[in-house]
């Protein structure tokens, strides 16, 4: 952030309503309809690896992440991310994404898995999973169904459905 201060904060149960008015502010009533939200209904977003990004104390942005299952294979759903439309294309979308995967990464998590756009999200090590290896609950487009490996030949040999993983207690 150049002529900015920015500061990434781990997610608290009070940053909810706002960002709940964030999400509403930029993606609209449609978000509910799409296939990473039909997982977010059944699985809470993990705090610790869930972030906020502030410039004082105005939330620019946010980004939260929920315990997954591709097949059997446990992994992070990585969304919704968001940023304030007036602070877009000043790195606080970036700085989130560093911060998160950091955290999953220091927390022992393999995989982590969003729907995205890979020009963007290549930026950060995620790279397109291969059609028919991973399969969303609902409509995707398998293009935009993105893998960031935090450790070395982690998806390999994975495969399956994605679905909440109810087996993590957050």
């Amino acid at each position: 952030m150049n002529e900015l201060s920015l500061t990434i904060l781990a997610e608290t149960p009070n940053d909810a309503q706002a960002i709940e008015r964030l999400h509403e502010r930029t993606f609209g009533p449609g978000r509910y309809v799409l296939s990473a939200y039909r997982l977010r209904e059944h699985a809470d977003h993990v705090l610790d690896l869930s972030f906020t990004a502030r410039i004082g104390t105005l939330m620019v942005g946010s980004v939260r992440q929920l315990p997954i299952c591709i097949g059997d294979t446990p992994a992070l759903l990585l969304g919704p991310l968001t940023v304030e439309p007036p602070f877009r294309g000043r790195g606080v979308a970036h700085a989130l994404l560093e911060r998160a995967l950091a955290a999953a990464k220091a927390k022992a998590h393999r995989l982590v898995v969003l729907v995205g756009d890979e020009p963007y999200y290549s930026r950060v090590g995620f790279k397109r999973i291969p059609r028919g290896v991973a399969t969303m609950p609902g409509p995707v487009d398998p293009a935009r169904l993105l893998v960031c490996e935090l450790a070395d030949g982690a998806f390999e040999g994975v495969s399956g459905a994605i679905r909440p993983d109810w087996s993590v207690v957050v």
